[in-house]
């Protein structure tokens, strides 16, 4: 039997939002959620916005929740957040069945999902010079 984890401790310049019980298989929920891991948060809603997949629409706005949080409750530099996070776990699975011939049944699996992102203010790196400028 595994240990239960232990909540992580966010640090003063994190902020996030929990998404539960999302009606999507795991498995797709993460490819949508890599396309955003450590991009900057504006980058991150614009990608989520022009994806044809259709869970993107509920991670970009949980993603903006986190950004609303980052700002009104820790007061952070809206324009500094990069996505540090965003994590993935199973949730229910809901068994139907679907008749098939001959009197028998075929099990029908409805995947459910969580989804953890978490935005972090970053220190602006200093723009490098040009090169043979003077």
């Amino acid at each position: 039997m595994s240990k239960p984890k232990t909540p992580r401790i966010l640090s003063e310049t994190e902020a996030q939002c929990v998404l539960r019980n999302v009606r999507t298989s795991p498995r797709k929920l993460n490819l949508v959620a890599g396309l955003i891991r450590n991009l900057p948060a504006a980058a991150a809603v614009a990608t989520l916005t022009f994806s044809k997949r259709r869970i993107a629409h509920d991670v970009r706005k949980a993603l903006e929740s986190a950004i609303a949080n980052a700002e009104n409750n820790h007061q952070l530099d809206v324009d500094r957040l990069v996505v540090t996070r965003a994590e993935v776990g199973k949730s229910i699975v809901m068994r139907r069945f679907q008749a098939r011939g001959r009197g028998k049944a075929a099990r029908v699996e409805k995947w459910f999902s969580h989804l953890k992102i978490v935005v972090a203010e970053r220190a602006q790196e200093p723009a490098e010079p040009v090169k043979g400028a003077a």
